[in-house]
């Protein structure tokens, strides 16, 4: 496949690292064109949730393509539970989970250095309604502090997901970023940290600045999505200007994954949704 090469551009660079995927710009083609056309718009980063089950050579293709386009790797998910079986259960009374989890670990290592991505996803699955919380709670932080001293040589941090349940994953364990929080402390390592999905929080939770600053040490990762509908900023009840006026502040250098559909479909969505992270890239920030 013919792939676009690095040519500058004149649209401006957005000031943080928001990152597209795969199927935020379908019109433009696969994969490859869309990276193309997401840098000619002045995005700096890519998110690639599906990256690990890519065939090696798409994975390296990836990395050279962004490193062409000067574009930095967000995540991709190293360990993802099977929705239709609430598996697994990192908190069971059964390690065997918990040990599969870790190959799942060691496993995505290598994928990560392909994509030259510092950052990726684990979910830390379900409750146990058999098993006090508690109990469940320092199983989750015993494997976890194993699986920071798996990767924590390589200079990758694995970022844990809470899921909200009250629309889209009901019964998962890690719920909020502030048990997310908790979690992480307890492992108390360099490559065990918070994925701040605001869309999650927004519904479980809510107050996202004031979370955002009480977890601010153990959140390694952002994404953004609105609420309801799960689509770009401006089109449900989450406030984004002042949160990237924030997050400015706070000079958050990290990726932002734009973990989110389209409002609209074809090529006007598109506009859309480049449009939506310009207003609330902007200086006032409004929404």
């Amino acid at each position: 496949m013919a792939v676009a090469r690095g040519r500058p551009s004149t649209t401006a660079k957005f000031g943080l690292k928001f990152a597209p995927h795969e199927g935020s710009f379908a019109s433009r083609g696969g994969l490859f064109e869309q990276i193309a056309y997401a840098a000619d718009q002045g995005f700096t980063a890519w998110e690639d949730n599906e990256a690990r089950a890519r065939p090696v050579a798409q994975q390296e293709q990836l990395a050279r393509t962004l490193a062409q386009r000067g574009m930095t790797m967000g995540v991709f998910v190293a360990s993802m539970p099977q929705w239709s079986k609430s598996r697994p259960i990192l908190g069971s009374t059964d390690g065997a989970e918990r040990e599969a989890f870790l190959t799942d670990v060691r496993g995505s290592i290598e994928v990560a250095k392909r994509l030259n991505a510092t950052r990726m996803t684990v979910v830390t699955g379900f409750l146990d309604p058999k098993v006090p919380h508690d109990i469940q709670t320092a199983r989750v932080i015993d494997v976890m502090r194993r699986a920071g001293d798996i990767v924590a040589p390589h200079g990758i941090a694995m970022v844990m997901e809470p899921l909200n349940t009250r629309t889209n994953h009901p019964g998962v364990y890690m719920q909020s970023i502030s048990q997310g929080y908790a979690v992480a402390r307890g492992v108390n390592s360099p490559a065990v940290k918070v994925l701040a999905d605001l869309y999650h929080e927004q519904i479980q939770s809510g107050n996202l600045i004031p979370t955002l600053d009480t977890c601010w040490d153990e959140i390694g990762y952002i994404q953004f999505g609105d609420n309801p509908g799960r689509n770009e900023p401006g089109t449900g009840e989450i406030n984004y200007g002042p949160i990237v006026r924030h997050l400015k502040a706070k000079r958050y250098t990290g990726v932002i994954g734009m973990e989110h559909g389209n409002a609209t479909s074809g090529r006007a969505g598109e506009d859309r949704l480049v449009a939506a992270y310009r207003m609330i890239d902007s200086a006032d920030g409004a929404a």
